[in-house]
């Protein structure tokens, strides 16, 4: 009986949980179309949460795509099939690891930002304040900040799309001896403008998941600062998971045929 519980109370807590995402998600998504936004706070979240994500972006995916290089140039060049070195590296910067490495990275960083933020003012009765001055927290403290993670990291995507790119072809080029038109070439076929596209779709995805779940875990927050530092690691680590589980979908939607 005592497992059953614990199975009925996990599952619970489950719906309730996905519940509040969604209702989170469907009164933002209503400020949206009404365009009942604070655009001054939208674009300073935006250099909060973007632009001052792009170092930590550049070293992962710098290294990402040199890892992946180094891995394959060698063995593809003593098997004589080096040229197709670019495309290995393309395509698994573009379709996979550009989109779901720049989420799980932005997520740490600004997955717990938007929690412990949101989590301060609610311990503090900020929230409250706001609500009791009759204006919409979700308006004020939620929408800027999905708003800016819906623009910026398809941004950073791309950004990161590129360094990898660039960073494998040096590699292979230095470590390999492979050419830099050998390796544009096979990148060239190895993807399409279609697969940039559904990268893109993806982090659109990922940045609405990372924004919500920071937001929602900040204004869930109870009990204090130990609460805070709760809610802050829950939202990092339910915002990871989450970023897998539907990259796994995603790409069997987007790529599943292919």
């Amino acid at each position: 009986m005592k497992m059953l519980d614990r199975v009925g109370r996990a599952t619970t807590d489950l719906l309730e949980y996905a519940g509040g995402i969604a209702m989170l998600a469907g009164e933002s998504g209503s400020f949206l179309l009404r365009m009942r936004i604070r655009f001054v706070e939208t674009i300073e979240q935006c250099y909060f949460l973007g632009v001052q994500s792009v170092m930590i972006v550049i070293l992962t995916s710098l290294f990402t795509g040199m890892v992946i290089s180094l891995e394959s140039a060698v063995q593809a060049v003593q098997f004589g099939v080096g040229s197709l070195v670019g495309g290995a590296v393309t395509f698994a910067s573009v379709r996979e690891l550009g989109p779901m490495l720049t989420a799980v990275v932005v997520a740490g960083r600004v997955g717990s930002a938007i929690a412990a933020e949101l989590g301060s003012m609610v311990v503090t009765e900020q929230i409250e304040a706001l609500t009791s001055m009759g204006l919409e927290p979700v308006r004020f403290l939620v929408v800027p900040r999905l708003l800016s993670m819906v623009v910026m990291l398809p941004l950073l995507t791309v950004f990161a799309d590129v360094v990898s790119i660039l960073g494998g072809m040096w590699i292979a080029q230095t470590y390999a001896h492979i050419s830099t038109d050998s390796f544009i070439a096979s990148a060239r076929q190895a993807i399409g403008f279609e697969d940039v596209l559904k990268g893109i779709v993806k982090s659109i995805v990922f940045a609405i998941v990372i924004a919500l779940v920071g937001a929602y875990q900040g204004l869930s927050t109870r009990g204090g600062a130990a609460g805070v530092g709760k809610a802050t690691t829950g939202a990092v680590v339910i915002s990871i998971i989450m970023i897998f589980v539907s990259n796994f979908v995603l790409s069997f939607v987007l790529f599943g045929g292919n």
